[in-house]
């Protein structure tokens, strides 16, 4: 598992009750990262790609000169990484380099995305279930590729178009799950229709979403009262794919001052969650519902990838 922060990436074991963790990249501007199996990508402000595998690091030139925002590891061997970015433009890094993806630039509604503060629209996350592509726009709903990124549609209009984060799950290729400012919608057609799910919510507006590997059923997602400071950020689950809520109060704080954010949520593969909350990283072994403080980092975490 990686934790960032601003400046340095720890490769973390997440197999034992007390983090074990190894200052593993240092860098100036840390952007994002993924993991899947035994390799883990993190990005850093200049383009680069910092490859992790088994304690082994390989920097790789980009030549992406726009800003990094979200990484998806569609495949180790050989390699090939989905990268998303702001203004919103993919890029698929493989063997050869990086190549835009021409399909995603070609898309007739890119005209309609926007942000709220008149800056350029971004790829915000990512996500894949097998050939299927997701790519969370913010703001303009997500984009959905059937073809491993050949061609490029929107999905239906029943989502809200302010999506923050969008995931998937291996054992329900057809679902996907996003957060939105408008709560949490899931599809379980591949993005073809969405049911908003939001009973026991106290308030619709959501960042972080997360889902147990092996259980489709089983999300945890944050709320809060929007996208400022002071807002009462809360952590919700659901054991029912999202058709009732259940705040998490047992060793977890009941109410942040911030919003849990985009990427400080995730599950790993064994089946544990964790969050991160400024420099603390919470884990839970009973699928979100009790939580203890497994590490302190010495500084605040940014962002984890399970």
């Amino acid at each position: 598992m990686l934790v960032l922060t601003d400046s340095v990436v720890f490769v973390a074991d997440d197999t034992s009750e007390v983090i074990q963790h190894e200052e593993i990249v240092q860098g100036a501007e840390i952007r994002c990262g993924c993991a899947e199996g035994d390799l883990a990508a993190v990005a850093f402000g200049n383009g680069s790609i910092a490859l992790i595998t088994d304690g082994r690091v390989e920097h790789l030139q980009t030549g992406i000169s726009e800003r990094i925002e979200c990484l998806d590891i569609l495949a180790d061997r050989p390699l090939e990484l989905l990268i998303g970015t702001e203004p919103a433009h993919l890029y698929r890094l493989g063997a050869g380099g990086a190549e835009p993806l021409e399909a995603f630039d070609g898309l007739d509604c890119q005209s309609s995305w926007y942000t709220p503060w008149g800056g350029p629209p971004t790829v915000r996350s990512l996500a894949n279930s097998g050939d299927c592509l997701y790519a969370d726009i913010h703001v303009g709903s997500i984009m959905r590729s059937m073809d491993r990124g050949n061609s490029w549609e929107p999905v239906t209009s029943e989502l809200d178009d302010d999506v923050h984060q969008v995931a998937t799950c291996a054992a329900a290729p057809a679902s996907v799950y996003a957060n939105t400012a408008d709560a949490v919608f899931v599809s379980e057609d591949r993005g073809q229709t969405w049911d908003r799910r939001a009973a026991g919510l106290p308030t619709p507006y959501g960042r972080a979403i997360a889902v147990h590997p092996t259980d489709p059923d089983c999300i945890l997602a944050s709320v809060s009262e929007g996208p400022h400071s002071d807002v009462k950020g809360q952590l919700y689950r659901s054991d029912d794919t999202g058709r009732k809520w259940t705040h998490v109060i047992d060793g977890f704080p009941s109410e942040l001052k911030e919003n849990l954010d985009t990427f400080q949520l995730g599950f790993s593969a064994n089946g544990r969650a964790w969050a991160a909350i400024d420099n603390l990283l919470y884990v839970s072994d009973d699928r979100g519902g009790k939580w203890m403080v497994a590490w302190e980092a010495p500084t605040q975490i940014s962002s984890i990838a399970c």
